[in-house]
């Protein structure tokens, strides 16, 4: 298992367009893809879940991934949101 804090820097947060990206990049993996904030954490493969979030520009959330291919599922969600959901600013 991995878990990690971090930061959402894009502009908008996670609105509709960050999260449906971020399901799709999470579903692309076996593993169980997590974020949320405290001990409150959700599936990252749910688009509602994640519009639920409510994480706007500054949200720090927790990224758990646990399953065989995880470290490939934190990279890739990682940089995803680091990339600022590959959204110009």
């Amino acid at each position: 298992m991995i878990e990690t804090e971090i930061e959402i820097i894009n502009k908008l947060g996670l609105h509709a367009r960050a999260a449906a990206k971020l399901v799709s990049v999470a579903t692309q993996f076996q593993a169980k893809v997590q974020i949320g904030r405290g001990e409150r954490l959700i599936d990252a493969k749910s688009i509602m879940a994640l519009l639920m979030l409510g994480a706007g520009k500054g949200s720090v959330l927790r990224l758990r991934v646990e399953g065989s291919d995880a470290e490939a599922a934190h990279a890739a969600v990682t940089t995803l949101i680091n990339n600022r959901f590959d959204e110009a600013e």
